[in-house]
Parts: C-alpha cells; structure tokens; sequence
C-alpha cells in the first residue's frame, strides 16, 4: 500500500504578454485631440511631415474611436459643433485645410495626406466618407474661402476615386438649396473634378451611384428646369456639364417616353391614339424621326411574349408586325428613318437569336406595308447595314436584293420605252 501523500491537481495556464506596439493608449476625446493639435503644430505646414507624423500616431492614438475627431482637425483645426461652428472649448490648431492657401496645388497636397492615411488605415475609410458627407451638410457655418478649399478637395477625391459620387446627396439639402450654396460649391467642385479626369469620368461615377439624373435638384423647385441649369454652369465655364445634364433629361424623356408606349400597346389602345401621343411627345422633346422610329420598335417588339421555337417565331412575328405597319408607316417618312429601322431589325433579330432567320421575311413584310422603301433597302444591303450578322443577313437577304434590282430596271426601261 502506497502511504504517499498524493498531490492535489492545480490548474495551470499560460500567460500571454502584449507586445507594446500592439497596446493603444487610451484616451479622453479631449486628450486625443490635444494629442493631435499638438502635433500639427510640431510639423507645421510641411505637409510631408503632417503625413508622417499621422502615420506614426495610428500606432499609439486610437483613430478607430475618434475618426470623427481627427477628420474635423485636419480639415477646420478643432472640433466642429452642430452646423459647422469651432466648438470653444477645445484646443485648435491653425494648421489645416481651411487655413491653407487656396489654390489647387494645395489642395492636391492635403489629398495625398488624406490618401496615405485612409490607406495605411483602411478602417478609416467609411468614416472619411461619412466626414466629407456631414462637412457638405454644414457649408453655411463656413466662409466662402473655406468652401472653395472644401470643393476642390472633394473634386480631387472624387477624381482619384477615394470617395464616392454618393457624397453628393449631402448637397441636396432644402436649406443649402434654397439659398444657392450648393449651386455654387458644385461649380467649383464639378470644376476641379473635370480637371483632374474628364466628364466621361465623371458622367461614369455619377451613373454608377444614380446621380446622373439628380443634378437639377441642385437648384430650387422654381428653377429646377434644363434651360436654367444649362446656362448657370455654362456661365460658370462648365458647358460640359450643362451638355450632360441635357443629354441625361433628353435619356430620362426618352424612357419614360418608351415605357408609356409600351402600356398603351398593352392596353390595346388603337394606333390612331398612339399616333397622335408620339407626334405630341416627339415635338415636346424636340425628338427626331429616327430616334422616335426606334422606340416604337423596341415597345412593339416587347409588347408580345415570344414563341421559344424558331419555327413558329416568324409567323408570330409577321403576324404581330402587321398589326402595327400603320403605326410603323407613320415615323418613316424620311429615307434616315427608314435605314434606323432596318438597323434596329438587324440588331434585334441578332440579339434575339431565335429570330435570326425570320429577318428577310420581316423586310419583306415591311416592304410590302410601304414601311420600307427599295432605296432603303438597297442602301442597307450595299453599305449601311452593321457588323453584327452582316455575313449572315446579307446572304438572307440577296435573293430579295437581286429581286427588287431587276425589277427597279425593268422600270427604267418601261419608262424609257414611254418616253
């Protein structure tokens, strides 16, 4: 027997040491801002050393907490208080965007700070984001020149895509609308946004975010028109803009022009009626021929659900489209309008591939109908007709062709005969 006093068991663990660079000091905001405040002041205006400086101070200081915080010292030198006022009680600094010279130089200097923080801080990102959007939302606690710092700055972080286009619906707030700050802060920012890109760059970030066809809305109710637009930022220098914004209301015409097409022919309302719209809507939108005959195609053709099979398609279709040959004969009076809707068959019997082989016997219907001329026809097949098929459509189509050829020289010859 064994009269050793067994040992009791101890729980044991291990322990884990933090290493000193991992550890974040922990700070009031008001320490955090001293912190700040006391290092811009070290650095300066030596915008190099600014960046440094904040490079270094993310290891110790925790801007996860406080972005907020570092975000308004950066850009007014302290604590911003509701409505874009200095809160007085806080330290500040007067080195910082609203203080720096304005001019474009600079401007793209403080960015490059921006930059390399937010990238070696990614965490940082939204809450930039978030800044720029609070900071439009208080351009009326600011003076004229710190507006146009804030604008060009926010022109270059849009070019260099450190923000996005989304920002902008800040602008659109009832108060900074009605007394025409943001008309004017969107001058000098579309402005330096140009400069650094271009307007298809700029048309593109806008689409992206659904702003493209917001703009108006920079402007009051009573002024919210694309004349007045037009001419405020052509003024201004921004005819490129104006170009856009035209383009973009003449696209949102146009769609909302084709969607109530499509529900009168849904309806069933008679061709007479519809007519009679389109001629109306196509003066209103100062629309051509060529541009109305290619939305009456789209509706027509989207009107009717498809037959899957090749084989039963094209006598849908002939059936279909001979219901709407007046509508169709009506917005193909010039030979332009004519050639747009033989490109718009072409284009769609190729996207649609199960109509690839119904094309000619659509011409020919068409033809038939007196939609489309010979001439048309012709010069479609000789040299108009587009890349896409063309192999294909052009050797569909050469019986056809060689038809209409011969019987245009038998005319002739009939006519020389009388004569």
């Amino acid at each position: 027997m064994n009269n050793q006093k067994q040992q009791k068991p101890t729980l044991t663990g291990q322990r884990f040491k933090t290493r000193k660079r991992d550890e974040k000091e922990r700070f009031e905001p008001s320490q955090f801002q001293e912190s700040i405040v006391q290092g811009l002041n070290q650095t300066g205006s030596d915008l190099e050393a600014v960046a440094k400086f904040l490079d270094a101070s993310g290891s110790k200081l925790d801007y996860r907490r406080y972005a907020e915080t570092l975000f308004d010292i950066l850009v007014a030198g302290g604590m911003l208080a509701p409505g874009g006022t200095l809160s007085e009680d806080m330290t500040r600094t007067e080195f910082c965007l609203f203080t720096a010279q304005e001019d474009l130089e600079t401007m793209q200097a403080y960015a490059q700070v921006f930059n390399k923080l937010i990238r070696r801080y990614k965490y940082l990102e939204k809450g930039f984001e978030e800044e720029i959007k609070k900071l439009l939302l208080f351009l009326k606690g600011f003076t004229e020149s710190e507006r146009n710092k804030l604008a060009m700055l926010t022109g270059i972080l849009l070019g260099n895509g450190n923000i996005s286009a989304s920002i902008l619906n800040s602008l659109f707030n009832e108060n900074l609308v009605k007394e025409g700050v943001s008309a004017a802060f969107a001058v000098k920012l579309f402005s330096t946004w140009i400069t650094e890109k271009d307007i298809n760059s700029v048309a593109g970030s806008l689409r992206k975010v659904g702003m493209d066809n917001r703009l108006m809305e920079l402007f009051p109710a009573n002024k919210r028109s694309c004349e007045y637009f037009s001419k405020y930022f052509t003024d201004a220098g921004l005819k490129e803009l104006s170009d856009f914004a035209r383009n973009q209301q003449s696209i949102g015409a146009r769609k909302e022009l084709q969607k109530e097409l499509q529900e009168q022919m849904a309806r069933g309302d008679p061709q007479k009626e519809i007519i009679v719209f389109s001629k109306e809507e196509m003066k209103k939108s100062n629309l051509t021929e060529q541009a109305m005959i290619s939305m009456i195609w789209t509706s027509v053709m989207s009107c009717v659900e498809w037959n899957k099979k090749e084989e039963l398609v094209t006598e849908q279709a002939i059936k279909h489209l001979k219901q709407y040959s007046l509508l169709l004969k009506a917005f193909t009076s010039q030979g332009l309008s004519e050639l747009s809707l033989m490109l718009k068959i072409q284009e769609y019997c190729y996207d649609n591939i199960h109509f690839m082989k119904a094309f000619p016997k659509i011409v020919v219907l068409l033809y038939k109908a007196d939609v489309l001329s010979e001439e048309a026809i012709l010069k479609w097949y000789n040299e108009a007709h587009l890349a896409k098929g063309k192999s294909f459509f052009l050797e569909q189509m050469k019986k056809f062709v060689e038809w209409l050829k011969n019987a245009e020289e038998e005319s002739e010859s009939e006519e020389e005969e009388t004569d």
